[in-house]
C-alpha cells in the first residue's frame, strides 16, 4: 500500500474520538499515521464528515435530517469491498456519525478498553 499524505480541516478531526485523543494527549504532531487506510477512502471519510457539518450547520434540523438521509444512502451505495473499508476507517477512527449509520455498536466494556490503553501505551501517547 502506497503512503500518501492527506491535510485535513480541524472539523474533520472533531468528528474522530481517536485523533481529538490523540492531539489531547499530544502524541499527534502534523503527521497522524494511518496504517491500512487508502487516501481514496479516507477522502470518502473526510467528505462525509464535511457534509454532515455543513448541512448540520446551515439547515433546519427538519432539511437536515432529509437531505442527510438521501446522501447518506446514495453515500454507501458502492461496492462491498469500498463498503467494508468505510466500515474499518469507521470503527478505527471512530466516527460517531459514520457509525450510526453503519450501525457499529461499541461492544467493549470501560475494562476492556482500560486494558487496550495499559496493553498499547504507545498508542495512547503513555
Amino acid at each position: 500500500m502506497r503512503q500518501s499524505n492527506v491535510q485535513v480541516e480541524e472539523t474533520f478531526m472533531l468528528q474522530s474520538k481517536v485523533l481529538m485523543d490523540m492531539i489531547e494527549l499530544g502524541c499527534a504532531d502534523d503527521n497522524i499515521p494511518l496504517q491500512d487506510v487508502t487516501a481514496d477512502i479516507l477522502a470518502m471519510v473526510i467528505e462525509y464528515c464535511k457534509k454532515h457539518v455543513v448541512d448540520a450547520n446551515n439547515k433546519k434540523e427538519f432539511d437536515v435530517d432529509e437531505s442527510l438521509k438521501k446522501w447518506d444512502a446514495d453515500f454507501v451505495d458502492v461496492d462491498l469491498r469500498t463498503l467494508y473499508d468505510l466500515i474499518y476507517v469507521a470503527k478505527f477512527l471512530d466516527i460517531g456519525t459514520i457509525r450510526k449509520i453503519f450501525h457499529i455498536q461499541n461492544d467493549l466494556t470501560p475494562a476492556e478498553e482500560e486494558e487496550i490503553r495499559t496493553t498499547n501505551p504507545w498508542a495512547f501517547g503513555n
